[in-house]
C-alpha cells in the first residue's frame, strides 16, 4: 500500500495550493479519507475529511471557507484545495484513510489505518 502526496511548497500569504493524494494498494472509494497537518512543535490535527462517495465533507474551524476537500474515485485520489493561505497554515500535511467507515463522523473522528508520507506546506512572505 502506498500514498503519493504532492502539491506542497512555499507560497506567500493569500496564495493557493492544491494537494493531491494518490493511493495504490487500497481502494479509497469505499472509505472515509482525510487530511491532517502537523506544525513544528505541535501535535497532528485533522484538517478535513470526506465520505466514500464524496457527498459529505467536514472541516476544522480554522480552515472553513478557505479549504476544499474533494475526491476522484476513478483516479483513486483525494485532493485538498487551499486558498487564502495564512502563515499559521504552515505544516506538514498528511492524507489518511480509515477503512472501518464510509461516512463522515463528527469532528472527522477517524481510526486511521494508513498515513501518507506527508508534504510540506510553508506560507511565508
Amino acid at each position: 500500500l502506498q500514498f503519493v502526496e504532492s502539491g506542497g511548497g512555499l507560497v506567500q500569504p493569500g496564495g493557493s495550493l492544491r494537494l493531491s493524494c494518490a493511493a495504490s494498494g487500497v481502494t479509497l472509494k469505499y472509505y472515509v479519507t482525510g487530511w491532517f497537518r502537523q506544525a513544528p512543535g505541535k501535535g497532528r490535527q485533522v484538517v478535513s475529511c470526506i465520505s466514500s462517495s464524496g457527498g459529505t465533507t467536514n472541516y476544522a474551524d480554522s480552515v472553513k471557507g478557505r479549504f476544499t476537500i474533494s475526491r476522484d474515485n476513478a483516479k483513486n485520489t483525494v485532493y485538498l484545495q487551499m486558498n487564502s493561505l495564512k502563515p499559521e497554515d504552515t505544516a506538514v500535511y498528511y492524507c489518511a484513510v480509515d477503512t472501518s467507515i464510509s461516512t463522515v463522523q463528527p469532528m472527522c473522528s477517524m481510526a486511521v489505518d494508513y498515513w501518507g508520507q506527508g508534504t510540506q506546506v510553508t506560507v511565508s512572505s
